[in-house]
């Protein structure tokens, strides 16, 4: 297991909110999601009496790979708050179209209503035609990082100091202060994703959490402990999420024809153009490993590699396994589902449980 953790740590859930038409895979199979609010406010309202801590919704300003209409994040974020009491809801932003002024006071009155329960998921950049349709300028790999870490940095100084100065490249204050502050000390959890070596220079750095792609505990750990390592260098403290799409039925076998159902009525020509971004994206990196840069056809039908994490079979298969995830260091799992409401309302029953027992398990055995 990492150093600096503890065994009773229990691992926290999030969900991806789907308030972006087409669903989480890329596929023609029915899915009974919706990108409505009516239907997201009775998910998170069923995401939050399951046991979830945290919902994530989704950033995109134009059409593509299924993803015809799209709500906008931080006002849906908002609204999902004002449906719940105790859920954390992550809105994720665009360095480029966000300004941090912007969005420190944005999420800082969100903080307010909502009682210190906005949070931040700070998305570097992937998808090119996106940035060009807006007329935003696309940065080199390494850059849009860059940018990305002087984002969080002057998000942090603008909620936890008055006066604040701050003379980047990307951005500049001069004595600013913002006024009424967030609730939550020292500030909102920042999120951020990325598997290059500049986005895990950038967690390891300055960000509270990381987000990874979906994959194996074997190459989760490789991952974890490169940051956990560096991060300890710079004296910092990041926790690290991962990526998982869940398919739980009552047998393996039922779970395994889901996943194979799914694949095999995969939109092939958008499953090809969506890779076709992503990879760009990720073989950028001046190493060539960011997100997606070895992904198959097959993981790209699941927008960030969800199948790879295997949380596919019975609630105890998938227990196991996600205790497996935690032991090599992973605090938070970031799900996605097929049928949303129903299959969160038996994860909660059913797997959910299985993992508490799992955990108490493992730490009398420790102990």
């Amino acid at each position: 297991m990492s150093q600096n953790r503890s065994q009773d740590d229990a691992v926290k859930f999030a969900y991806w909110v789907p308030n972006v038409s087409g669903g989480l895979v890329v596929s023609t199979i029915e899915q009974r999601t919706d990108w409505s609010f009516e239907y997201n406010q009775k998910l998170a309202q069923t995401a939050e009496k399951a046991g979830f801590e945290y919902a994530l919704s989704q950033i995109r300003f134009t059409a593509g790979y299924g993803a015809e209409y799209q709500h906008e994040s931080v006002s849906f974020s908002q609204a999902l708050l004002h449906a719940t009491t105790k859920l954390k809801v992550l809105a994720a932003i665009l360095p480029g179209p966000w300004h941090p002024a912007v969005v420190a006071k944005q999420l800082a009155t969100i903080d307010h209503i909502s009682n210190g329960r906005v949070a931040i998921n700070v998305v570097s950049g992937w998808f090119k035609g996106e940035f060009t349709a807006i007329g935003e300028p696309w940065l080199e790999h390494d850059e849009r990082y860059r940018r990305s870490h002087e984002f969080i940095q002057a998000l942090k100084g603008i909620w936890t100091q008055d006066n604040f100065t701050f003379k980047g490249d990307f951005y500049r204050f001069n004595d600013y202060t913002l006024s009424p502050k967030p609730v939550q000390k020292p500030h909102p959890e920042i999120f951020q994703g990325g598997s290059s070596r500049a986005a895990r220079d950038n967690a390891a750095s300055v960000s509270d959490w990381y987000f990874t792609n979906g994959n194996t505990p074997e190459n989760l750990k490789a991952q974890i402990d490169d940051i956990q390592a560096k991060a300890a260098k710079n004296n910092h403290k990041v926790r690290i999420g991962v990526n998982a799409f869940v398919i739980a039925r009552d047998t393996e076998e039922e779970a395994k024809a889901v996943l194979d159902d799914i694949i095999q009525h995969a939109h092939v020509d958008a499953v090809k153009a969506f890779g076709d971004a992503v990879k760009q994206a990720g073989k950028a990196s001046p190493e060539g490993e960011g997100n997606w840069a070895k992904s198959s056809f097959e993981d790209l039908v699941q927008y960030n590699d969800g199948f790879r994490t295997n949380l596919i079979g019975t609630p105890r298969q998938i227990a196991e396994r996600i205790v497996e995830l935690k032991a090599v260091g992973v605090d938070l799992i970031l799900t996605g589902f097929l049928h949303f409401i129903e299959e969160v309302e038996y994860f909660g029953k059913w797997v959910l449980p299985l993992v508490r027992e799992l955990e108490r398990e493992r730490q009398v055995e420790v102990v």
